[in-house]
């Protein structure tokens, strides 16, 4: 019960956000490289520092209300505007020609960059949705077993994983 209650979905909520207070932490120790990255757009060079603090604040606070639980969805959906807004601002691989060169790439850099940007927006959203976790138990007893992601939100019975797990032949 505990597993399935406190452990597996903090563990889950942890993973998703670990690197964004570690990145708050980054751009204060060095905020001279990272104030010249918030100037690197198209943005007036006067919007960098407001803009920093600004990225200061939701990779520090935006996590630890997810992990704990308190308003963690609207903490979520500012995460995953934040990624959305990180990915096409300071990561667009489309403005550099070498991305089919062999070698270093600075295009592929930003390419991979601005697709990790999105998959932690899929895993914010989740958040935000509240997707409903399967039991441990389940998952341990039929793990080639689907989710009901497709359905209609609130029309899949609680017990979905366990019903379409028995049919699985």
């Amino acid at each position: 019960m505990w597993l399935d209650l406190y452990l597996v979905p903090i563990v889950i909520r942890v993973c998703l956000v670990v690197l964004f207070p570690f990145s708050a932490v980054e751009k204060i120790v060095f905020w001279k490289d990272a104030l010249a990255q918030a100037n690197s757009t198209f943005l007036p060079k006067s919007s960098g520092p407001p803009l920093l603090v600004c990225a200061i604040v939701v990779e520090a606070v935006a996590p630890f209300c997810i992990v704990f639980g308190w308003h963690d969805r609207i903490a979520a959906l500012i995460l995953a505007l934040f990624c959305v807004i990180t990915a096409i601002l300071y990561h667009p691989f489309w403005a550099f020609p070498d991305f089919w060169e062999p070698g270093e790439s600075k295009a592929r850099a930003h390419f991979w960059d601005f697709l990790k940007n999105f998959g932690l927006v899929g895993g914010l959203l989740l958040i935000v949705f509240a997707a409903q976790l399967a039991p441990a138990g389940v998952v341990a007893h039929h793990p080639l077993s689907s989710s009901a992601v497709y359905t209609p939100a609130g029309t899949a019975p609680a017990s979905a994983v366990h019903a379409r797990s028995n049919h699985d032949p």
